[in-house]
């Protein structure tokens, strides 16, 4: 099964934000990752001084399914090869060395972001947008580029989706849609409270919905039926959430894409084709007309 790891990303991921004693449990684990796959929750509990059933609620915390699930993730982190950390910029940086700095943090978030997909909740997303008589996409700022990457991919393979920057304009597509269509919310920070409330406007009438934000608990979760994550990328000074952050978002938005595409596989060519036949035929009327 792919992806049976992450469990130290996503504890890296929830550090910050965990309850104190499940803080203690995270950092013994972040220390001590050999030993603690061959412990037990209440062994692990006595090692870091709290208890087994905090062990069971740090796992909740993540997101997992229990210790077991934890534990086996943590071991296959353990065989995965070692990777460089995030590098900031330096002053008089050199363009090689920035090359070589934003190509390496862009390979670890996305490789962090993909540890963090869970293939049920993905694969039960990527259902609900195939059945969907309409997709709605919302996303302010970068997020909006995200939820216009999307709209132009899906409606390539004949989906009727839609981006509106007029929060306004979105809400009313809400009020008309129907219990089989999706509304996806795209906020890297998960505090987007423009997101949050279209989230909750549609689960108000029973219209499915999807949130794709950094790893935790948010307002735009809160509302959100399926919960996708990206890494939270540690972007110090310069590299602010519009850059690598964009790049696991359009990393997941093309997973979903493409695991749309393959559950009707000979349609999605069949559209894919008469879509670029399409724009060839307007290139060359373009042509024509210049001539």
């Amino acid at each position: 099964m792919p992806f049976i790891n992450g469990g130290i990303t996503r504890i890296n991921e929830m550090l910050l934000s965990l309850p104190p004693s499940e803080k203690k449990i995270a950092d013994y684990i972040l220390k001590n990752p050999e030993k603690v796959i061959s412990l037990t929750a209440k062994e692990l509990g006595k090692r870091s001084e709290t208890s087994g059933a905090a062990v069971i609620r740090l796992c909740k915390s993540l997101n997992l399914k229990g210790f077991h699930d934890l534990k086996i993730r943590i071991a296959g982190d353990l065989q995965r090869k070692e990777e460089y950390g995030f590098r900031d910029i330096d002053p008089d940086e050199t363009s090689l060395s920035i090359i070589d700095k934003m190509t390496n943090n862009s390979i670890q978030t996305i490789r962090e972001t993909a540890q963090l997909i869970d293939i049920d909740q993905l694969q039960t997303g990527v259902q609900w947008m195939n059945d969907a008589s309409k997709i709605l996409f919302i996303g302010v700022g970068a997020s909006g580029m995200i939820a216009q990457d999307a709209v132009q991919k899906f409606i390539r393979i004949n989906k009727n989706a839609y981006a509106f920057e007029d929060m306004h304009i979105a809400a009313t597509v809400i009020a008309n849609m129907s219990k089989n269509d999706v509304v996806f919310g795209i906020s890297f920070s998960g505090a987007t409270v423009e997101i949050a409330n279209m989230l909750h406007l549609a689960k108000r009438r029973g219209v499915k919905t999807i949130s794709l934000t950094k790893y935790g608990k948010w307002p735009v979760t809160e509302h959100a039926d399926i919960k996708l994550y990206t890494s939270t990328t540690r972007e110090p000074i310069f590299r602010s959430g519009a850059t690598s952050s964009r790049i696991v978002q359009l990393q997941v938005m093309d997973i979903l894409f493409m695991s749309v595409a393959a559950l009707q596989y000979p349609v999605t060519v069949k559209h894919l084709d008469e879509t670029r036949d399409a724009v060839d035929f307007f290139k060359k009327g373009n042509e024509k007309i210049k001539k």
